[in-house]
C-alpha cells in the first residue's frame, strides 16, 4: 500500500494485480488509485472498477513450459498406466494433509502411487513413518520435503488428482496441467481459498472437502474419484478448459501499455 500511495502521489502508473478471486481490503483500497487491474478470473469483476479490470489470468511459473505427463513420470520413478495422486500444501506444507495422508498411507496406495510434498516442517516425523512403513507401502509412497521450480512441474503433470489447499496458484496451476483436484481450504485464515475452491468446484474441476473431516474423508473420496475415470476425465477436461497459458505475457502486455500511456513524462 505504501508503494502504491507513492506512485499515485507522483502520478505514476499503477498496475495491480489481483490473484485470488475476492480481493481483501487492502487491495480494494489500492484499486481504487490503480490505472488497470489485472485478474485471474472474470469473476473478480464484481468486487472492483470494473472499468480498469483486465482478466489476465494467474502467472505459472517458466520452468512450466513443456512438461508432458510421459517424460514427468519417468522423471520421478512412477510408472506409465497406473494411477498417480498428488498431495501438497504449499511451500511450508500443510499439517492437517501431511497428517490425513500418513495416517490413511496403506488404503491410498492400494489405489494409487502416492507423491506426497511434505513442506520442511513436517518432514522430520514423516520421513521416519516413511522410513518404518512395510515395502508394499513404501514402494508405491514418493514422500519430498520440497520440489522447486520444474520438479513441482513433472509432479503436477504426472498426478491423476491433486489434494491440495486452494491458495491464488490452484487456479493458474491446476487448470495449466489439466489436474483434478480435491480441495482443502485453509480454515483459519480469511475466506479467499474457499472463494477459490468453491470457484472451481463450481465449474466442474474440483471438489472441496472440509479441513476439520479431512481425515475421514480422504480415502472415500480419493477411491470414488480415482475409480471412476469417466468423471475423473471430464473434471481433467474442465480444468483444461480454465487454463490461460499466456497470462505473464498479458500481465506484461498490460504494463507496457499503462507505461506507453502515462510514464513519458517521467523520461
Amino acid at each position: 500500500m505504501p508503494v502504491a500511495l507513492a506512485a499515485w502521489a507522483l502520478r505514476a502508473p499503477i498496475l495491480l494485480y489481483l490473484p485470488d478471486i475476492e480481493p481483501g481490503l487492502a487491495v480494494r483500497f489500492v484499486a481504487r488509485l490503480a490505472t488497470r487491474i489485472g485478474v485471474t478470473v472474470e469473476d473478480s469483476r464484481a468486487f472492483l472498477p470494473a472499468r480498469r479490470v483486465v482478466v489476465t489470468g494467474y502467472p505459472v511459473r517458466p520452468e512450466f513450459a513443456g512438461i508432458g505427463r510421459t517424460a514427468a513420470r519417468a522423471a520421478l520413478g512412477l510408472p506409465e498406466g497406473e494411477p498417480v495422486l498428488l498431495a501438497f500444501g504449499g511451500s511450508t506444507g500443510a499439517r492437517s494433509i501431511n497428517q490425513a495422508v500418513v495416517e490413511n498411507l496403506e488404503a491410498l496406495v492400494e489405489g494409487a502411487h502416492v507423491v506426497h510434498i511434505v513442506g520442511e516442517r513436517d518432514w522430520p516425523w514423516v520421513a521416519a513413518r516413511a522410513d518404518g512403513l512395510p515395502a508394499p507401502v513404501r514402494s508405491r509412497y514418493y514422500p519430498y520435503p520440497y520440489l522447486h521450480g520444474a520438479a513441482m512441474g513433472q509432479a503436477l503433470a504426472a498426478a491423476d488428482l491433486a489434494v491440495c489447499r486452494a491458495g491464488a496458484s490452484t487456479l493458474g496451476e491446476l487448470p495449466y496441467f489439466g489436474l483434478p483436484a480435491v480441495l482443502v481450504p485453509y480454515p483459519y485464515a480469511w475466506r479467499y481459498q474457499r472463494v477459490n475452491a468453491e470457484w472451481l468446484a463450481s465449474r466442474g474441476a474440483a471438489i472441496v472437502l472440509e479441513d476439520a473431516r479431512l481425515k475421514e474423508d480422504l480415502v472415500p473420496t480419493v477411491r470414488s474419484l480415482l475409480g471412476d475415470p469417466e468423471r475423473l476425465a471430464r473434471m481433467r477436461a474442465s480444468a483444461q478448459a480454465l487454463a490461460r497459458p499466456d497470462a505473464a505475457e498479458r500481465l506484461a502486455r498490460l504494463l507496457v501499455e499503462i507505461g506507453g500511456e502515462k510514464w513519458r513524462w517521467f523520461s
